[in-house]
């Protein structure tokens, strides 16, 4: 779907490595891997850093809202960052791989840097602003670089790919909780600088292009930017706004799931919960993109609003302890965080008869997914504090949560009458 740069005029013809097969591609897999793995999966670890800063010193007299927005600020950064690189990236094809390396070297020093922190502003600086930026520089160029390895293999390379995002979501909590209890806080996230910029340095390695890049000298002109009418046309801004409807629904989940748990049942509970949670997002992936390659997307969105909504308004709302807490982790992990992959479809559709461009509608979505990342959680903060430990009665909304719970499945619902709206547009767009 990611296009990529032609190689110039008067560029030294080479042996190109085998599209689809060979050591080379699926070297470039499996480090595509590594690398979503380490970015994207320590961020959506987060939440056993938001329980862990809510319950010891010096951050535990700190908000709810304020210790969440370390974890949001760096979604919404490395979400909404993926448009301005896409056309960076095109235009600069020549400086990638040196954004990448001066990215790992800022993600190292930020997260290096924040062991030091005793406010939570500093935290937000740099586990937050500081590994949002740098992450977004580490990842995309894996995005970028897919189709010139893969081609009729692209879905299994890229499934591959990002299920590196639900390895490192299981198994990260794990990791985290059991550094936290035995060396602290401060120590654990300088043993996490280090193992990052280790792996990932490791696998920059295996992240090449396949194709000659380009060298343009002084005076050269370069590539333009894509022209950005696509993001007027009705299709793209019924999706968006719709993604961004379901992101704020899901994120507040993948934030406050562990400390909810934790008020209800033990640490470890929490930890199985969230690994649960974000395990299950893979396994979501897979089937709501098997299903949207058979069915029209917006149904699938339909199917995944619907069934997000239910787990968060009964199995969620009623929740108080294990024995409903777990299916709500798997069934609202599976179906909403899943509802991702019906982008590339809808991204084709949205570029409409320049499917080429198709990675520009997508990063553009992936904006307004940037936002949902750090309003949703924002807003459910508030509305946690605001609950004070109370519940809504009948069991319904404990530890305070009731408001959050409601807002969550409110989102979800609406994600749903967004999908009928997607479906209707696309429709009158097709005719």
């Amino acid at each position: 779907m990611l296009r990529h740069a032609e190689p110039q005029e008067g560029t030294a013809i080479q042996e190109l490595a085998p599209l689809d097969r060979g050591v080379r591609a699926w070297t470039f897999c499996a480090c595509g891997f590594v690398v979503e793995m380490m970015v994207w999966g320590f961020l959506f670890s987060y939440g056993i850093f938001q329980d862990y800063y809510t319950h010891h010193p010096p951050f535990n007299t700190s908000s709810q809202v304020s210790i969440a927005a370390v974890g949001t600020v760096g979604l919404g950064i490395q979400y909404g960052e993926v448009l301005f690189l896409s056309v960076l990236f095109r235009r600069y094809p020549d400086y990638m791989r040196t954004a990448m390396w001066c990215a790992l070297v800022l993600y190292f020093l930020c997260l290096l840097g924040s062991s030091f922190a005793t406010k939570v502003w500093q935290l937000i600086l740099l586990q937050g602003v500081g590994l949002g930026f740098s992450g977004g520089f580490m990842y995309l160029p894996v995005m970028i670089l897919l189709p010139q390895w893969f081609s009729e293999r692209r879905g299994l390379a890229g499934g591959i790919i990002f299920a590196g995002t639900g390895v490192g979501g299981f198994v990260f909590p794990f990791l985290l909780n059991a550094l936290l209890n035995n060396v602290g806080l401060r120590w654990t996230l300088r043993i996490w600088a280090f193992m990052t910029c280790v792996s990932t340095g490791i696998a920059f390695y295996g992240v090449r292009p396949r194709l000659p890049v380009p060298k343009y000298y002084a005076g050269q002109r370069r590539p333009l930017a894509p022209r950005m009418e696509y993001f007027k046309s009705p299709l793209f801004l019924s999706f968006s706004l719709t993604c961004l409807i379901q992101g704020l629904s899901y994120f507040p989940v993948s934030l406050y799931i562990a400390s909810f748990t934790q008020t209800v049942a033990t640490p470890l509970t929490a930890t199985v919960v969230l690994s649960l949670f974000n395990s299950a997002g893979v396994v979501g992936q897979v089937i709501l993109g098997y299903l949207t390659d058979r069915f029209a997307y917006p149904w699938v969105m339909l199917l995944s609003s619907v069934g997000s909504a239910l787990a968060a308004f009964f199995l969620w709302g009623f929740a108080g302890g294990p024995a409903l807490i777990y299916p709500f982790a798997i069934i609202f992990g599976a179906l909403s965080g899943g509802f991702s992959s019906v982008w590339p479809n809808a991204a084709v559709d949205c570029a409409g008869r320049t499917p080429e461009n198709a990675d520009i509608t997508y990063a553009g979505t992936a904006m307004f997914k940037g936002v949902s990342a750090v309003i949703g959680p924002i807003v459910s903060g508030i509305l946690l504090e605001a609950g004070k430990s109370s519940t809504l009665g009948h069991g319904y909304g404990r530890a305070g949560y009731g408001a959050v719970e409601i807002f969550v499945g409110s989102c979800a619902l609406a994600t749903g009458l967004g999908s009928i709206v997607v479906a209707a547009t696309r429709q009158r767009v097709a005719s």
